[in-house]
């Protein structure tokens, strides 16, 4: 999950937001981009982020970004923007 978290905070196309991402959730270079497998000595360096309370405050800052982010710049992955919907 935190491997997850981390790939897709990285697709947030909107610098503000994802800096807010650089503070209060992963450390950049903590997890290499793109690595979303489990591997030996993974639980040595995730286990600051899977503490109960920092996991929890980790996934509280992800929806927190995701949701401005839905509302400001969406995400950007593999050349494709996603698009704010508009309703009728």
């Amino acid at each position: 999950m935190v491997k997850a978290m981390e790939f897709i905070a990285r697709q947030i196309n909107d610098e503000l937001i994802f800096d807010s991402w650089l503070t209060g959730g992963v450390a950049d270079g903590d997890i290499e981009y793109g690595d979303m497998w489990p591997h030996a000595g993974d639980e040595e360096l995730l286990n600051y982020y899977l503490e109960d309370e920092n996991f929890k405050d980790l996934m509280q800052n992800f929806l927190g970004c995701m949701g401005l982010a839905k509302k400001s710049g969406g995400l950007y992955c593999d050349g494709v923007v996603s698009e704010r919907r508009k309703r009728d």
